[in-house]
C-alpha cells in the first residue's frame, strides 16, 4: 500500500487533509479537481439528457453537455507526512443530500463562483456559513464572462469582510493551487495559527 509509509518496524500513515470545492451547477468544480489532482481523478461526471430539461437551468452554460452526479475525488500529496484530499460536490439541488457526508471531517471548502450565474452559488456559501467551515470563494474567470471588481463581487454576494475572494482559472494548476493557498490561510488565522509570510 503506498500510502502507508514503514519507520522500522511501525507503520506511518500521513495525515490527511479534506477540501471540498462547490459552487452551482458549471461553475468549474469538475475542472478545478482535475486540474490539480496528481491523480487521475476520480470523476461522477453523467452525459446531460432529455431528462433534466426543466429541471437542469443551463441559461449561460447552454454547451455543458455532462454533470456531476454524486463527486469528484483528486488527491495532492504534499510531503510524506501529508496528503490533500479532495472532493467536488454536485452543484444540482437534487443532489445536495450528499453534502453532509462529503462535508464530514472537511478542513473548509473553495465556492467556485461563476459571474455569469452568480446567485447560484448562494446555497454553497449558505451552507458552510451555517455550519461553521471555514471557506474562500473563488470567482472562475471564463473565457468571454463579463468580468467585475473583486469589492462589486463581495457586496453583490454579501459576503463577511474576512472571508477570502480572490480570482482564479480553474483550469490552471497553479491558479489552483493558490486559491488552496488562500484556504489553507484563512483557517489557520481562524484557528489564531501562525500564516507564513508570502
Amino acid at each position: 500500500m503506498d500510502s502507508v509509509r514503514y519507520d522500522g518496524e511501525r507503520a506511518r500513515i500521513p495525515l490527511a487533509l479534506k477540501i471540498l470545492i462547490a459552487g452551482g451547477f458549471g461553475a468549474g468544480k469538475t475542472t478545478l479537481v482535475s486540474a490539480l489532482s496528481e491523480v487521475r481523478p476520480l470523476q461522477t461526471e453523467e452525459v446531460l439528457t432529455g431528462a433534466g430539461v426543466g429541471t437542469d437551468d443551463l441559461s449561460g452554460v447552454e454547451t455543458k453537455s455532462t454533470t456531476t452526479v454524486a463527486m469528484d475525488f483528486g488527491r495532492i500529496t504534499i510531503n510524506e507526512d501529508l496528503q490533500v484530499y479532495l472532493f467536488g460536490t454536485p452543484g444540482q439541488d437534487r443532489f445536495w443530500f450528499l453534502w453532509d457526508e462529503l462535508a464530514f471531517g472537511a478542513l473548509g471548502a473553495v465556492v467556485l463562483a461563476d459571474t455569469r450565474r452568480l446567485a447560484d452559488c448562494f446555497p454553497s456559501i449558505d451552507y458552510f456559513e451555517q455550519r461553521g467551515i471555514p471557506f474562500v470563494v473563488g470567482v472562475n474567470c471564463f473565457d468571454g464572462a463579463r468580468r467585475f471588481s473583486l469589492e462589486t463581487v463581495r457586496q453583490a454576494l454579501d459576503l463577511d469582510p474576512e472571508v477570502p475572494l480572490v480570482l482564479c482559472d480553474a483550469r490552471d494548476r497553479q491558479s489552483g493551487k493558490l486559491v488552496l493557498i488562500e484556504l489553507v490561510e484563512h483557517v489557520a488565522r481562524q484557528r489564531g495559527e501562525p500564516v507564513p509570510a508570502a
